[in-house]
């Protein structure tokens, strides 16, 4: 079955660019609605605007994108070809699911993490779904649209006479499919740049302990979406240099935005399935995602890997490989204090007052074994609170596992 996983793993990649292409070639887009600027710059910026909005909350953006376009179509006719995410059957519920969140999020100040995380985590599992819908429906359905814009305002093409009846006019040659085919694959780059580094957020709402951290995470990342849509309104090129910067800044991050993404799809995903009453901790390597103490190795934050005990040479050492896919590389784990903190969702491998590795959902309530495992003399101890000062720098880059409550 490993032999087959990496041809498997191709043609899923291989399907998931190619039905967004196909899907864009076959459906109808929306029809584009006149533009104030004539100029491809108009068509271009709305687009990557458009798109990167949804990339930042991508069922509130989809969302407000089907609301205006079913404001904008006028007559009955107009509101019957409008696509699936303009249509109040899918607007009213995706809109009423955005104002639950946030009224989760604003009550959720006033509650202990306890009674808020299962809903956190319910909203990191819907980010994702709305995310893969978006990127594989409505970008390309964008993307296909604004080739519509571009083809539409091109300068009309001369008609090319020759004798007799036959006459052949350019411009009545459709060519946007074409122009979509290109031009999709790099909208969904964009889309996958913009929401991973969203997504981070709702990772690290999971790592968060309080409610308040929450809200502010949360709030910044509503304002940008409003900044990006007043923006859409103003000039095309202050539009498009906001979207465009947005988007080299999630390129800057992607790593630490992956490795988040990383996170919260196996902690939503154990959380859920509780997967810790099937799992047994294995004698000689588990998984598991480094932290602080590895990143002076050259280990970056929350990258997950194999903590591997070799009892013959008296050492542990961690394997991973980068972006889940490059070569593994291995290193050296030395402990002087080790112990576990045991807390309310996840626990962690401590070195004194250092966190060195965090332990996915499935270890909770197996804590003692990883001791008896690991040889790791310090036992299991109550991981604690810290200081909101520091569980801001726990999350952001330092040692994020311990932002959580016993």
């Amino acid at each position: 079955m490993k032999r087959l996983s990496v041809p498997c793993l191709l043609l899923g990649f291989l399907a998931m660019f190619a039905s967004p292409v196909w899907a864009a070639t076959t459906a109808t887009a929306p029809e584009p609605a006149p533009a104030a600027d004539k100029s491809p710059v108009g068509a271009i910026s709305k687009t990557v605007a458009t798109i990167t909005g949804i990339a930042i909350s991508p069922l509130l953006g989809t969302g407000a994108l089907g609301l205006y376009e079913n404001w904008q179509a006028k007559t009955p006719e107009a509101k019957a070809k409008l696509p699936w995410y303009a249509q109040w059957s899918f607007i009213l519920p995706a809109l009423a699911i955005v104002g639950l969140c946030a009224a989760k999020d604003s009550l959720g100040a006033m509650l202990p993490p306890g009674m808020k995380k299962p809903l956190d985590v319910l909203e990191t599992i819907e980010n994702k779904a709305t995310g893969l819908v978006a990127a594989g429906a409505v970008v390309p359905l964008t993307m296909s649209a604004m080739s519509k814009m571009i083809i539409a305002q091109a300068p009309a093409s001369p008609v090319i006479e020759s004798t007799g009846l036959a006459a052949i006019h350019i411009a009545a040659i459709d060519s946007s499919w074409f122009l979509s085919v290109l031009t999709i694959p790099f909208g969904i780059a964009m889309f996958a740049l913009v929401w991973m580094a969203s997504h981070a957020i709702n990772a690290l709402i999971l790592l968060s302990p309080w409610g308040a951290i929450d809200a502010a995470l949360k709030g910044a990342r509503t304002a940008l979406l409003g900044l990006v849509t007043i923006t859409a309104t103003m000039s095309p090129w202050i539009s498009l240099a906001l979207s465009l910067i947005i988007i080299l800044v999630a390129y800057l991050i992607a790593g630490w935005a992956f490795r988040l993404t990383i996170f919260g799809t196996i902690f939503s995903w154990e959380f859920f399935t509780l997967r810790k009453r099937r799992f047994t901790p294995a004698e000689r390597e588990n998984k598991l995602f480094s932290s602080t103490q590895l990143v002076k190795q050259g280990v970056p934050m929350r990258t997950y890997g194999r903590l591997i005990n070799e009892p013959e040479n008296g050492r542990l050492t961690f394997a991973y490989k980068p972006w889940m896919v490059l070569p593994e590389k291995t290193i050296t784990v030395t402990l002087a204090t080790p112990s576990v903190g045991k807390g309310l969702f996840f626990s962690t491998i401590r070195d004194a007052e250092r966190t060195s590795f965090i332990l996915p959902p499935r270890y909770r309530g197996h804590e003692e074994a990883m001791v008896h495992i690991y040889r790791i003399d310090g036992g299991v101890q109550d991981a604690g609170l810290l200081k909101a000062w520091g569980t801001l720098r726990e999350l952001f880059g330092g040692s994020a596992a311990k932002a959580q409550v016993t």
